[in-house]
């Protein structure tokens, strides 16, 4: 779950994380008040959308040459100009896609006078099992840029989850950012103070782009995305309320609120497997055969008739589906279940697509024969290299 720039640095400021000062606004009224309400001079006025490269990116409604969705503000006046072109329009960045996100929400936030920018980031390490910290003298750059031409000024500092974290690791982390004495001392409490806001918060993602040094010496978190852990929801069900669901795909709503695991791709053959790893090969050997998948789904291990019949709606209300693959293995799951599933999905919102169905496992000559009477053109499959053949060769004709 990924929330919105206000939002986090509300939840990093009850952790000690400094930041401007900035008030959220929903309409160029409210965008006013909120400037009116900051000390000024300068104001910053940012569009609130679930994607990176705000300051870069273009509005589609606006010409060539305006500005992007982070704007500085040197009056009230340009306040109000700014939300006026910014609130309900698409902005469109390197992250959103071509079709762009609409902006419903703006942050004005008090200006602040830079000396130095870094880049610094939470997250879970696999390869090491533990929470990693990324820091980078280059803040305010790509970081994926910094990393690819100069791999050298990215220093990442494992954080022993049985000692947690110490001063030694935000020595560490000063160093690597070149900062010294009041600064570095800033730098050690910073970083333990997020730290506990990553594990307190269940986190996943804390990423702060750039952190800044400022004219005063202090240390500012400028910009941030932060996102959850999912699996840890049970422990923060206030997690509720910072939910933006206009910020999400349609369908990926629609299967969360049926336990599904779906993540829309941009190919051409829905998918509908149980199981993450054979998903996964799913998806690979249908591109193997020259096609590309439209969506990663997994209907899990132990999923209803219901649940089958909600993930078939799913994938049939993605547009660009031209032909679906389901590969099923019966373990937990019951191949007649699935079976059931899929007739009564088909039936319903009237399939005109290609089906193709590889079955085995649990009860898989009764879900063979439940499809084989249903009166529905569906192609049976031996093994998964037949299905993806099959399924590829009737999308092409």
């Amino acid at each position: 779950m990924n929330i919105h720039e206000y939002q986090a640095k509300e939840l990093l400021g009850k952790f000690g994380v400094g930041v401007p000062k900035g008030i959220a606004a929903t309409t160029v009224e409210d965008a006013v008040a909120a400037a009116e309400q900051l000390p000024g001079p300068l104001y910053v006025v940012k569009a609130q959308i679930h994607a990176g490269g705000r300051g870069k990116g273009k509005f589609k409604e606006l010409g060539p040459d305006a500005k992007g969705g982070v704007r500085l503000a040197k009056s009230i006046d340009d306040v109000r100009t700014d939300a006026e072109e910014m609130l309900h329009n698409t902005l469109v960045t390197v992250q959103t896609g071509e079709a762009g996100k609409e902006v419903n929400r703006l942050y004005v936030t008090d200006g602040v006078d830079i000396k130095e920018e870094y880049y610094l980031a939470l997250l879970v390490d696999r390869a090491s099992g533990r929470v990693a910290m990324v820091v980078s003298t280059e803040g305010g750059m790509d970081i994926e840029a910094v990393a690819h031409e100069t791999p050298e000024k990215i220093a990442t500092i494992t954080i022993d989850p049985l000692a947690g974290f110490t001063e030694a690791d935000g020595r560490k982390a000063a160093e690597a950012l070149k900062l010294e004495g009041d600064l570095a001392d800033a730098c050690v409490k910073l970083t333990a103070n997020l730290y506990e806001a990553f594990t307190k918060l269940d986190c996943s993602m804390l990423e702060i782009n750039p952190l800044v040094e400022t004219d005063g010496g202090e240390l500012l978190v400028l910009d941030t995305k932060m996102s959850f852990d999912s699996n840890a929801d049970f422990r923060h069900p206030e997690y509720a309320e910072l939910r933006d669901e206009s910020e999400e795909d349609p369908m990926e709503l629609e299967a969360s609120k049926h336990d599904l695991a779906y993540i829309k791709l941009d190919g051409n053959i829905g998918c509908m497997v149980n199981g993450a790893g054979l998903a996964m090969a799913t998806m690979d050997i249908i591109k193997l055969n020259g096609a590309f998948p439209a969506n990663f789904l997994d209907v899990g291990g132990g999923a209803s008739k219901e649940k089958v019949t909600a993930a078939f709606k799913i994938i049939l209300s993605d547009p660009a589906v031209e032909g679906i693959l389901v590969n099923i293995f019966g373990g937990i799951m019951k191949c007649d279940i699935i079976a059931e599933g899929i007739v009564a999905a088909a039936k319903e919102v009237d399939l005109d697509v290609p089906l193709v169905v590889r079955l085995e496992g649990t009860n898989v000559e009764k879900g063979k024969e439940i499809l084989n009477n249903s009166g529905l053109k569906i192609v049976s499959a031996d093994d998964l290299g037949d299905a993806a053949r099959k399924i590829v060769a009737e999308v092409k004709k």
